[in-house]
Formats: C-alpha cells, structure tokens, sequence
C-alpha cells in the first residue's frame, strides 16, 4: 500500500489543497482547519447549511490567508495576532474553544456568502481543544476538523462503493471523485474493499498513527464540490451497504503518535503499513 493521495483545509467547510508533501503535527496536517466561520453565538457554520462554502478557495500565506469565491472579489485576511487580537469562546460540535477573531472585512465578506452574520476566526493555539476520550489518550488534540487529526480513505473502496451507486437507483450520480469525503489521506493497493475498517495501528513512511474509530458520514458529502450542488449520493448507497450502530461509514480518523525530533513529513508515494 502507499500514499496517492494528501489534501488539507485551511478553512472548515471551504475548499481543500492537495499537497505534494505534507508536515504531521499532533492535531493534523500543518495548516489544516485552523480557521473556521461561526455565527453570532459562536456556534460554527458549515457547507451543510449553506453549501457555497464549498467554492470559497482559501491559500494560505506566510502571515495571512487569502481568499477567492465566484462573484466575490478577492479578500486578503492577516493572520490574527495572539494578544491583540479579541478571543472569543466559539463551539465546534458543542465542544467549546478559544479562537482569534478575524477582521470586520472578513466577516462582511463571508457574511455575503452565507446570507446570515458571521465571522471569521482562528486557532491561534491548536493545543486548546481535545479528541474525544472515548477514543484518544488524555494529550489528544485537534483543530477544528469535525472530530480528528485526519482522516485516511481507501482507493479500493472508493472503487467498490462507485460499483454500487452506478447499479443503483442514482446511477446517474456516479461515478463520485475522492474529494467528495475531504480525506487528509487517501492510499492504494489495500487488497480488499474496507480492509481499513479492522486496522488498529498503521505506520505511513516512518510515522505510526492509531485508528481511532470509522468515520461516520452525512450530508456534507452529497455537495459537489465543484458546483456546490446537493445530490442524494453516496448517502443513499451507503445506507445501503455500509449502515451500522444507526450509522453510515466510510473512511477511519488517525491520530498520530509523533516521537519527538523523528520525521514528521508524508509524500504521496510514501508506504503504509499495517501494524495490527
């Protein structure tokens, strides 16, 4: 098995990069979800609400982050400054967390495109907010990815589950690309179709992650991420074939057991093992 594929978010719910090479740090893939968009209460938005999200393009920069969507000009946006900049308390799937707010231009400019207020803000410290401990060591973190420091989907069963959409009732929907499930990721030649789904412990190039849990999926991944349109797969075809515990499955979350001063870094070709 190896590496064919890295991706990373700056911005939750916006569009993602793919990488050629790729920095592992304790809470995710460098430069992945740290930034995120909340309403007035602070409670975080995402494209499952309002879908356009989708085809916001973030890159980020040396100390700021810039932005591009259709219709909207471009918005440069500096990189809060930790102490000047206002804290406020935000929730990520009711999980409170210090953020740093972004600028008034910000907010304006992703107010235009979610049609309701909200604001932008940033993880200045990413060390702030825990992984679940039903699932994670007590010195788990995470950004503000739904859950996980990433997310690993399998080529093989891509290919199966599209075998399924095109001989189903929405075959008119198929065959769905990878980067419809966001993976941080994606790797070839793992034998079987959901081999992923019994892996406890893998190693990619010389870094060892734990499988912490499958990935449990919804809406989200009905929106094309290149239109911003909402279909019924791979929902409808998941149902079907991969429900259980009143879920739907596909893909695992990592976290990474980084050993200090070892390599950090991961490159689409690098090896994945399986260690149990």
């Amino acid at each position: 098995m190896n590496v064919t594929g890295l991706f990373r978010y700056p911005v939750k719910s916006c569009r993602g990069e793919r990488l050629e090479t790729a920095t592992v740090e304790p809470w995710g893939l460098a430069g992945d979800r740290r930034w995120l968009i909340v309403d007035d209460a602070g409670a975080h938005v995402t494209a499952r609400e309002h879908p356009g999200l989708v085809l916001v393009t973030p890159v980020i920069g040396r100390d700021a982050i810039a932005f591009t969507a259709p219709g909207r000009p471009a918005l440069r946006v500096p990189v809060p400054t930790p102490g000047t900049s206002e804290r406020i308390e935000v929730t990520v799937w009711a999980t409170p967390v210090l953020a740093t707010l972004a600028g008034e231009d910000a907010a304006e400019w992703f107010t235009a495109i979610t049609g309701k207020p909200v604001r932008l803000v940033y993880l200045d410290d990413p060390t702030r907010r825990p992984v679940d401990p039903s699932y994670a060591e007590s010195g788990d973190r995470v950004s503000f990815a739904d859950g996980y420091p990433l997310l690993l989907t399998s080529e093989r069963s891509l290919d199966q589950l599209n075998d399924w959409i095109l001989q189903g009732r929405c075959a008119d929907e198929g065959p769905l690309p990878m980067t419809r499930f966001r993976p941080s990721v994606v790797i070839g030649g793992a034998g079987e179709p959901w081999a992923e789904d019994g892996w406890k412990r893998i190693r990619i190039g010389k870094i060892p992650f734990r499988v912490a849990k499958g990935c449990d999926r919804c809406v989200f991944t009905t929106i094309d991420p290149e239109t911003a349109v909402k279909g019924k797969e791979p929902l409808v075809t998941l149902a079907k074939y991969r429900r259980r515990d009143g879920k739907i499955w596909f893909g695992v979350n990592l976290i990474p057991d980084l050993a200090p001063g070892a390599p950090a870094v991961i490159r689409p070709g690098d090896p994945v093992e399986v260690i149990c």
